[in-house]
């Protein structure tokens, strides 16, 4: 069986720009929809303390 992909429920497939994850071997992956060759791997520990970061703020001035 494929990688199971998980879409974000925060992407809107109006604008492409879906964010979806999966776990393969204890390795997460992540990727966009729109580009589904380009896949980023990482651990749950590295994810988790980057997604911590991102709800602490440390990267908004990226977006803004």
């Amino acid at each position: 069986m494929g990688i199971q992909w998980q879409k974000s429920s925060f992407s809107t497939d109006a604008e492409g720009n879906c964010l979806e994850v999966a776990i393969q071997d204890d390795v997460i992956l992540v990727r966009e929809s729109d580009a589904p060759d380009m896949v980023i791997r990482t651990t749950r520990a590295k994810l988790a303390a980057f997604l911590e970061g991102a709800k602490a703020g440390e990267f908004d001035r990226f977006v803004n």
